[in-house]
């Protein structure tokens, strides 16, 4: 039984020592960051940013990984120019002193085979915050079209955008911020 147990030790360990972590680059044209807040009471606004950047590493056999992305805050995409130029102005996100916004990884949470969530640092107008990303979707197969191995995901999180410095009209116009994320991304 001792020999058993020892030969199936000795096999995890050699084959952890084969998993490899992969890194990925986002697909520009399928990666996108959108926001959601209470206008008032009356609606719920969504918004978007159109470049959003992203890489990650993951090793799913040691089940770990690493993110990190860069949006450009001045790609906002409220539907509406003036409301753009509006939440771009200082009051917002003032994008002429802070154009981008960023997000790094300090983990990664594994449930199964797959990740959960993920730990990590935003930064949005200057100001650093740890905020824990819920992933709702996660797959990674080999692209039909790119011939490569992809990997997609959706995240979300909730943030007060008064503890980013950003918290014109609150609490007429909702503090709560909900950030979601679109992510499809190529095997570098």
């Amino acid at each position: 039984m001792k020999k058993i147990v020892a030969l199936l030790i000795a096999a995890g360990v050699s084959l952890s020592a084969f998993a490899a972590p992969e890194t990925f680059s986002s697909d520009e044209n399928h990666t996108f960051s959108s926001f959601s807040y209470s206008h008032l009471g009356f609606s719920t606004q969504q918004s978007r940013f159109n470049n959003t950047k992203a890489k990650f590493t993951i090793d799913r056999a040691a089940k770990t990984g690493s993110v990190e992305a860069t949006i450009d805050a001045k790609s906002v995409d409220t539907g509406s120019k003036l409301f753009d130029q509006h939440i771009q102005g200082e009051q917002f996100l003032d994008t002429a002193k802070f154009p981008t916004i960023t997000y790094k990884s300090t983990k990664v949470n594994f449930k199964g085979d797959v990740p959960a969530t993920v730990e990590g640092n935003l930064t949005v107008k200057g100001v650093t915050k740890p905020v824990t990303l819920t992933i709702t979707h996660f797959k990674c197969a080999d692209h039909p079209m790119a011939k490569k191995l992809a990997c997609g995901a959706n995240a979300t999180a909730t943030i007060k955008r008064t503890e980013f410095n950003a918290g014109a009209y609150a609490p007429n116009v909702g503090d709560d911020v909900t950030l979601t994320f679109a992510i499809e991304a190529l095997k570098d």
